[in-house]
């Protein structure tokens, strides 16, 4: 009879369990998604319906793009790339408007390309702007809690500790570190360009990133690309492994789900937590030299929130965090821009000229790269069409009202930025075309709405590296027109793409050849 009973008793709490659990789901999964989209569309916001209770509006915007796969396939604005890659998006813009709804997996995300709520979204410094949750379920592997992913007291401690590092007078003492990766890889094509007879056809990408990998591990470890190669690699890898679990991304719980594809992602990221703590050991042993690295230790000692366990962790998701950032999307914009270069033989001219005349002969230095004003509207002309940040995102903490639009707690917003880096109505008739001289004045005269130019995001959460990025791609772009005329490859073939960057689907052919240098030695 006892036995009975207790069997009784513990069916009651497995019924109330199961009862909670299902409840919990339900809230989480239906209820709460269902009850924020009401609360945007009650403001007047359209969007699709979700196509699935899971998955929401997924499998519509995961749909493969149709590229152009031969050159002759490009399209008559080669830099109008949003009906490919964007034209779900494209879709429902013209459909609900310009702030619409959708729903990513169970999260609601709310569409802003109107002016005036951008506006507002640029300027807010409120802390309720947070960045997307998806990122640290998601992404954990590759983000842990470092600043990109973290959210309130954390990521206000995070920015506290690491933004003085990457101040513009702190950046200046980072130029011979790059000023080193850069005459490496000028050193590599000379290299090719003479095995070749004069003339080679050179695949940059990879090149590119290890130039960018070598800086910023310089910048970060006082290390260099060959100690790091390993953890580059892997990161590469977990990023390759994350794009591949494709409409996955935003389903609750997949992330936790023991498959063999996350079991990967977790080997990766032991792997790289065990050689980013291995090279932080040996360094911090020997090197004396005030890198971000020492900042980032620094900053984890003095930390009053920050528990005995969570300071590795501090450590490793930040370390990553400054590889990550300073290693593919400076490739990549460097990528764009060389491409613009090439297919634009006219700027690639003046550019080059101008860097002659600055440098008169002697290495690019800070004064002479401030100095070279056709150079960064060449760049800020390749950040505005081809923006690695292609999405900027944010993440209502709580409820933030603004004048046109109350965003409830719980739901994202995704500002499309190549959509408003490319917009007639703001940039005019020209928008697809590549003009550099419409940044003649500087970001402010390049359009009629200069805050919707936002290739490193915006407010607060603005990326830290921007000006080392602008630095970098300054000296190095200086280096490469000093050294060589390029033009595109047949070779070549146009296809952006989305990994987790606006990249170059199929890589950059250039065909490089050396200049006279009886004046410009490097």
């Amino acid at each position: 009879m006892e036995n009975h009973v207790l069997l009784q008793i513990i069916g009651s709490f497995a019924a109330v369990a199961i009862l909670a659990l299902f409840l919990k789901l339900y809230s989480t999964l239906v209820a709460t998604p269902r009850r924020l989209q009401r609360m945007l569309k009650q403001q007047g916001f359209g969007g699709p319906p979700p196509a699935h209770f899971l998955l929401g509006n997924i499998m519509e915007i995961k749909k493969p793009p149709q590229t152009s796969t031969t050159a002759e396939a490009a399209p008559a604005d080669p830099h109008n790339f949003g009906p490919q890659l964007y034209s779900v998006f494209r879709k429902w813009r013209r459909q609900y408007g310009d702030i619409y709804t959708f729903l990513l997996g169970n999260t609601p995300v709310v569409v802003v390309d109107n002016y005036d709520v951008v506006r507002e979204l640029t300027t807010s410094t409120s802390m309720d702007l947070g960045r997307p949750l998806y990122l640290a379920k998601d992404f954990e592997a590759l983000l842990g809690k470092g600043i990109s992913a973290a959210n309130g007291k954390l990521w206000a401690y995070e920015r506290k500790v690491m933004a003085p590092g990457m101040f513009i007078h702190k950046v200046k003492g980072m130029k011979n570190s790059v000023q080193q990766s850069a005459l490496m890889l000028i050193d590599l094509w000379k290299g090719l360009i003479e095995a070749e007879g004069g003339k080679a056809d050179i695949k940059i990408d990879d090149h590119l990133k290890k130039f960018a990998g070598d800086a910023i591990s310089k910048v970060c470890f006082g290390s260099n690309y060959a100690e790091g190669e390993q953890i580059f690699q892997k990161i590469t890898g977990l990023q390759l492994a994350i794009a591949k679990k494709g409409f996955f991304l935003g389903i609750p719980g997949m992330s936790y789900i023991p498959t063999k594809h996350n079991r990967k992602m977790w080997e990766l990221r032991k792997d790289i937590k065990g050689l980013i703590l291995k090279l932080l050991k040996d360094k911090n042993e020997v090197d004396t030299e005030k890198n971000m690295m020492k900042i980032i230790l620094e900053g984890a000692k003095g930390s009053n929130i920050l528990s005995p366990n969570e300071i590795e962790d501090f450590i490793v998701d930040n370390c990553k965090t400054i590889l990550l950032a300073g290693y593919e999307p400076t490739s990549i914009a460097a990528s764009w821009c060389l491409m613009l270069l090439a297919s634009n033989q006219e700027w690639q001219q003046r550019a080059r000229e101008e860097v002659i005349r600055v440098c008169n002969g002697r290495v690019p230095d800070m004064d002479s790269i401030d100095q070279m004003k056709q150079l960064t509207m060449v760049i800020n002309e390749s950040l505005r069409l081809y923006p690695a940040g292609h999405i900027v995102s944010r993440y209502a903490l709580n409820d933030v009202g603004l004048s046109k639009i109350r965003i409830p707690k719980g739901v994202i917003v995704w500002i499309m930025a190549t959509t408003l880096h490319t917009d007639p109505d703001i940039w005019g008739s020209d928008s697809y075309e590549f003009k550099p001289e419409r940044f003649g004045n500087g970001i402010a005269g390049a359009c009629k709405l200069p805050h919707l130019f936002m290739p490193f995001g915006f407010g607060p959460r603005m990326c830290l590296g921007h000006n080392l990025a602008m630095v970098e791609l300054k000296i190095l772009l200086a280096h490469v027109l000093s050294n060589f005329s390029f033009s595109l490859s047949p070779n070549y073939v146009h296809a952006p793409a989305i990994n987790v960057h606006l990249e170059p689907g199929k890589g950059v052919h250039l065909v490089m050849e050396s200049l006279d240098h009886s004046s410009t030695d490097h």
